[in-house]
C-alpha cells in the first residue's frame, strides 16, 4: 500500500520533535489533507479547534509514557503515532466536503479504501507518514507496510472497531506497519511486544517489566 506525505515530511529537519509544536503539528495536518485531496479529489474541511484538542490530549497522554521511549526508541515512535491516531479518530476534527475529479493513478484497492473512509484514511495517512519520515531520518529506513493495509475488509474492521473504542487504533496502526498488535491494552506502551522483550534484554533475568 502506498501511504502518501513521507516524502514531505522527511525533509523537515527534527521532525520527531517538531511536530510535538502545535504550529508544525497543525500545518502538517493540513500538508497532509492538501495531498490527499489532490491525489484522490476530496475536500475536507478541518475544524482547528478539534484538531488542536486532539493534539493537546495526545502530548498529554504521550508525556505520561515518555520514558519508554529510552527502552525502545523505534516502537515508541510508532506507539506515539497510534496514540495521535487514536486522538484524531476521537475529535474527528475533518469532515469530507465533498469531490472533484476521477482518480485515474492508484490502486483500485487505494480508491475503494478512500472513498469507504475519507477521514479515516487521511489521519491514519498522515500517522503513517509520519513513522515512516521519522524513522528514515532517525534509523536510515521506513518501516515496510503490510499488505492487511490494501484489505477493504480490513478497514471495515478498523472503522467498525475504533468508533466504539479509540485506543484499536493503535493496534491497527501497529498492524499496518507490520508489528504485532496488543488488542488487550493497546494504550499502554510497557504491555507492547518489543518494549517488554527489550526491557528484559535491558534488566536482571528476575526484573519484570510491569503491565500498567
Amino acid at each position: 500500500m502506498n501511504f502518501i506525505f513521507k516524502d514531505e515530511l522527511v525533509l523537515m529537519p527534527d521532525l520527531r520533535h517538531r511536530l510535538r509544536q502545535l504550529r508544525w503539528f497543525r500545518m502538517a495536518f493540513r500538508k497532509n489533507a492538501a495531498l490527499i485531496t489532490g491525489h484522490y479529489g476530496y475536500q475536507f474541511s478541518i475544524d482547528d479547534r478539534k484538531l488542536t484538542r486532539a493534539f493537546l490530549n495526545w502530548i498529554e497522554t504521550v508525556e505520561l509514557q515518555k520514558s519508554y521511549a529510552d527502552i525502545d526508541r523505534k516502537d515508541f515512535i510508532v506507539f506515539a503515532a497510534g496514540m495521535a491516531l487514536k486522538e484524531l479518530i476521537a475529535e474527528s476534527p475533518v469532515e469530507t466536503t465533498g469531490k472533484s475529479g476521477d482518480d485515474t493513478l492508484s490502486q483500485p484497492e487505494m480508491r475503494e479504501i478512500v472513498a469507504f473512509w475519507p477521514e479515516g484514511f487521511l489521519y491514519t495517512n498522515y500517522c503513517v507518514g509520519a513513522i515512516a519520515a521519522i524513522c528514515e531520518q532517525e534509523f536510515g529506513a521506513a518501516p515496510k507496510i503490510s499488505k492487511c493495509a490494501e484489505d477493504l475488509r480490513t478497514w471495515w474492521s478498523y472503522r467498525e472497531n475504533v468508533s466504539e473504542i479509540p485506543a484499536y487504533a493503535i493496534a491497527f496502526l501497529d498492524k499496518f506497519v507490520g508489528i504485532e498488535p496488543n488488542w488487550i491494552a493497546p494504550n499502554l506502551a510497557s504491555a507492547r511486544s518489543a518494549i517488554r522483550r527489550a526491557a528484559l534484554r535491558k534488566r536482571p533475568a528476575d526484573a519484570i517489566l510491569p503491565v500498567g
